[in-house]
């Protein structure tokens, strides 16, 4: 086996380059026993492995890494973005086209969602991109009921605590009114768990509706509810190559 200290890479970003989970899901599976280094199931993800390691998941190996690669996945709702949920819901990847193989979500979206919803075969592409520190702009199309002042919009602006969370700057526009309704445009750039319902609820709008729009700069575009597209090479590399050390 590889020597710990000195040389290969640690076995969570290798499994997480090789698609099988996101670096912090790769911690998660050693933590679980699922997975084993030369026939030794691990317990510690502290661990330097090598191309001669013989690594394998709930028994299958674990090849080379394909080549990365990315699609624009317009999530429809009433699905839970998750590879299995305990309460039995349908899940987004029972959903995806089997050609597409084993992807990792970017990000998440609820069950009561909708929109852009990234995916990948590269656990570390993942990781990258989901960084408050990218800097990427997660824009949303927002129906929530309720009324709601210019100062409490500015609130958001300024970031708040909601439930004992302390949210970011959420950027927030007001685009028409239906009926008790109002239709918000959204943009933040951390996705903190429940975040705009969280943080429309504490200055009292109720959420009914949420599209992701676009993802920095991945937009949702015409796709379909349930439809998927491969996201091409090219436009990859311009927008992804320096995640990916501008190769892959």
């Amino acid at each position: 086996m590889a020597d710990q200290r000195n040389s290969g890479e640690r076995i969570a970003k290798v499994l997480a380059r090789a698609g099988i989970a996101s670096r912090r899901g790769s911690e998660q599976l050693i933590a679980d026993g699922r997975v084993t280094v030369n026939g030794k199931t691990l317990t510690s993800p502290a661990l330097n492995v090598s191309p001669k390691d013989r690594i394998a998941v709930d028994g299958k190996p674990v090849g080379e890494p394909e080549k990365t690669r990315l699609w624009r996945y317009h999530k429809p709702t009433g699905l839970v973005t998750s590879h299995k949920d305990p309460e039995g819901r349908d899940t987004v990847f029972q959903k995806l086209p089997k050609e597409l193989g084993r992807v990792i979500s970017i990000g998440r979206l609820d069950l009561n969602s909708e929109g852009l919803l990234l995916l990948t075969n590269n656990g570390e592409l993942s990781r990258a991109l989901e960084l408050p520190s990218t800097g990427w702009a997660r824009r949303y199309r927002v129906r929530a009921f309720g009324r709601v002042t210019e100062v409490e919009l500015e609130k958001l602006r300024k970031g708040i605590t909601a439930e004992g969370v302390k949210y970011g700057p959420i950027e927030v526009e007001i685009e028409r009114e239906q009926g008790g309704n109002k239709w918000l445009n959204v943009s933040l750039r951390e996705g903190k768990n429940r975040e705009i319902r969280k943080a429309l609820a504490a200055v009292g709008m109720t959420v009914n509706r949420l599209i992701r729009i676009s993802y920095g700069p991945f937009q949702l575009g015409n796709l379909q509810p349930g439809e998927v597209k491969s996201v091409p090479e090219r436009v990859l590399q311009d927008q992804c190559g320096h995640f990916l050390g501008g190769k892959d």
